[in-house]
């Protein structure tokens, strides 16, 4: 009955945003102002939500924010650079927002963030041989763990390595080297996002590993310079957005990727 009356609150919390956003775009476009200006978001390679195609960006994240773009009528252009520069090029304003990424207290401090856009997970791949389920922590006291950071992913290999007081990180600034690893059998699992490591997988062809489990499930952002945004262009997109989730445009580009939004 719990689990039913808080997924009842989420619903009810849901339908209630959508309503003040449908007032709200409907608002700004009777306002008579015009959003001429170009966004430009900047991404990493991070397939499969993000990743280089035709001379631009790929994946379900890009077209999301390409439909909202189209709805209101704004010339939005895509960046994809290594995560550092991304970030950085938000930061001094050289971009105006940036994809995909959770949330934290330290990203609230300066970015806008937009309602969520795709529900995925953390988790902990291991070799096929090793008969891990993942189902606590505890299942991975003693061992040696790739991940990929500093990010969202390895701050939260760090906590659980905090409260096991028994775990060692093996940190790469890729994907790659942490999967190449476990293949090898040089560290004894990965940690990792789920669609991430899926993906990794599969291109690399390391037919010896396995998806042992989920540590925690989240949601993928676009966040917004505070400092280098006119609040009523993020505002209108974030309105849009939440209409084009309500109305299942998302829902069906998120569907033809394989992912959803929960």
């Amino acid at each position: 009955m719990k689990n039913h009356n808080h997924m009842l609150a989420r619903k009810v919390r849901r339908s209630r945003f959508v309503g003040v956003a449908i007032v709200m775009v409907a608002t700004l476009m009777t306002s008579g102002s015009a959003l001429a200006e170009e966004l430009i978001f900047n991404t990493q390679d991070f397939a499969p939500f993000s990743f280089e195609a035709e001379e631009s960006v790929g994946g379900p994240a890009s077209a999301i924010i390409r439909a909202v773009c189209e709805a209101e009528k704004l010339d939005c252009a895509f960046k994809l650079l290594p995560w550092k520069r991304a970030q950085a090029e938000v930061r001094d304003g050289q971009a105006n927002g940036m994809f995909v990424i959770g949330r934290n207290a330290e990203r609230e401090e300066w970015l806008h963030f937009s309602p969520a856009i795709i529900t995925t997970e953390y988790g902990f791949f291991v070799q096929e041989g090793n008969p891990i389920d993942f189902k606590t922590i505890e299942d991975v006291r003693g061992y040696t763990v790739g991940v990929y950071g500093p990010s969202n992913t390895s701050r939260s290999l760090e906590s659980i390595r905090d409260q096991l007081g028994d775990l060692t990180i093996e940190m790469k600034g890729d994907d790659e080297s942490g999967f190449r690893k476990l293949s090898l059998g040089r560290v004894d699992a990965v940690f990792s996002n789920r669609d991430v490591g899926n993906d990794m997988v599969a291109r690399l062809g390391l037919e010896n590993i396995r998806y042992a489990g989920a540590q925690r499930s989240l949601n993928y952002y676009i966040g917004f310079s505070k400092a280098f945004n006119d609040a009523d262009v993020v505002a209108r997109f974030n309105a849009r957005l939440a209409v084009l989730i309500e109305e299942g445009v998302v829902g069906e580009i998120l569907s033809e990727h394989n992912m959803v939004l929960r």
